[in-house]
């Protein structure tokens, strides 16, 4: 079997442009001539293998980064903007698709806005008895997307501030100390007062008074996060405003969810230290429940904090993290693996973190098998949030987690599953609208990329057939 050419020039060009060299530089740090680098990040040449040795060898570069990324969270964001009915016309190879996320990665990004913004507007004419005399009317980017696509595209990794909160927790933590505790030092010595009340809010800070109000119905886990972002918002300004610079929102609004966003980062980071949290992940094969007791968090904090461990040269297993709502909705998304979620629409019906909200307090494991012939170890948690009154709604959720079954052995909850049996493995996808499975019994929609057949005298699980 052929060995698939490296086209990397986008990150070839990422990765010199970050250390500060000219191609002159870097070219003869990697041992090749001037043109042939030219030819490299232009992708008119595939990365040769030398090159890839004297990037790890010269750089310390983790050259898996190379294969990974952007690039193939575009093409699952392609396909699935190009399953929409508005386009007629045949879709484009899946080669072309990857051509277009490798050598023009801002057209790629030009036209997944372009197709958001046709959907914001086929919504808002959907309901246009309400958009109707409304000034604000006109159609604009969500800033909520906004946000979440730049944490997509990040890998769900902020180098500067995940460094920061490490410098932080080892300056403020003494071992072995309750996390507590270190939050609540940490913003007596800024002068913040303390209160709790049953009434407030999850978390309210008066700037005037300087007194910060915490929900005393909230759970410790909470709490201490709270307090955490409190810190990262009164401490981390000039490094929040340089990564919001970097990043260059549309809006004030995305840019303002962003802060609070990567206060949130700050807060987990801090929470959960990267060196310390990595070590104690690998001694416990990732056992959720043993890692939110050591460091005093909440089970779906360690999960989104496992799905974060992608710093360069230090990197944890490459885990997807997701949760959903009982109706299906994703409302937080992040993947460090090959399975990206639908961007549009629920997640897939026969993954196993829609069960869980049938199954409190307990880990619902799954090995499961996308499309594309990779296959998966999934965990589902339900993680529902009381309010603390009778009256008060119960805020339910269910969190999925999961990796590559090349990972499994490292995964306490592999143990006694049978990865030797096809059957074994569910058949998962992304979205009905893109997945090409012909016989799944839970599929909503037909794929817009296939023909169907209608045969009025036959009725199998599906009435119609997906034609090859």
């Amino acid at each position: 079997m052929a060995t698939q050419k490296l086209y990397a020039g986008v990150k070839l060009r990422e990765t010199r442009t970050r250390l500060g060299l000219t191609q002159k530089a870097f070219a003869a740090k990697l041992n090749v001539s001037l043109p042939y680098l030219n030819q490299m990040e232009n992708n008119n040449r595939p990365v040769s293998t030398g090159v890839v040795l004297a990037l790890a060898q010269e750089f310390g570069f983790d050259v898996t980064e190379l294969s990974t990324g952007d690039a193939e969270r575009m093409v699952s964001d392609m396909r699935e903007a190009l399953a929409d009915p508005v386009f007629d016309a045949d879709a484009p190879p899946l080669a072309d698709l990857r051509l277009a996320a490798s050598n023009a990665p801002a057209l790629a990004r030009a036209f997944l806005n372009l197709h958001r913004a046709y959907r914001q507007t086929h919504e808002r004419l959907a309901s246009l008895d309400e958009a109707l005399g409304r000034e604000d009317a006109r159609v604009q980017a969500s800033p909520w997307e906004e946000v979440r696509d730049f944490f997509h595209y990040c890998d769900n990794y902020i180098d500067a501030v995940d460094h920061a909160a490490e410098r932080f927790a080892a300056t403020n933590t003494a071992q072995d100390a309750d996390p507590m505790d270190t939050a609540r030092a940490a913003l007596t010595k800024l002068g913040i007062t303390i209160q709790r009340s049953r009434d407030a809010d999850i978390r309210g800070y008066d700037p005037d008074t300087q007194v910060l109000t915490l929900s005393s119905t909230a759970a410790a886990p909470t709490q201490r996060f709270q307090m955490l972002l409190q810190v990262a918002l009164l401490t981390q300004g000039k490094l929040l405003d340089a990564t919001l610079d970097l990043a260059r929102f549309q809006s004030e609004t995305a840019r303002a969810i962003a802060r609070i966003g990567l206060a949130n980062y700050f807060a987990g980071a801090a929470l959960m230290p990267y060196t310390r949290f990595l070590q104690a992940a690998q001694e416990y094969r990732h056992d959720l429940e043993r890692l939110a007791d050591r460091f005093g968090a909440s089970i779906e904090q360690v999960a989104h904090r496992l799905s974060t461990l992608q710093r360069p040269g230090a990197k944890g297993i490459p885990f997807f993290f997701v949760r959903v709502d009982q109706a299906g909705t994703i409302t937080k998304r992040h993947s460090a693996t090959r399975l990206q979620f639908a961007r549009f629409g629920g997640a897939c019906p026969l993954w196993n973190v829609h069960r869980a909200f049938e199954t409190p307090g307990r880990f619902l494991r799954q090995l499961a098998e996308t499309p594309d012939g990779v296959r998966y170890l999934c965990l589902a948690y339900d993680v529902s949030k009381p309010a603390g009154a009778w009256a008060a709604p119960v805020r339910r959720f269910a969190i999925g987690l999961g990796c590559e079954v090349q990972h499994a052995e490292q995964i306490v909850y592999a143990d006694n599953l049978d990865f030797s049996r096809d059957a074994a493995f569910a058949p998962i996808g992304i979205s009905c609208r893109i997945c090409e499975r012909k016989d799944c019994h839970q599929r909503s929609v037909p794929p817009l990329e296939r023909r169907l057949t209608i045969n009025p005298n036959r009725r199998a699980v599906l009435p119609y057939e997906i034609a090859e």
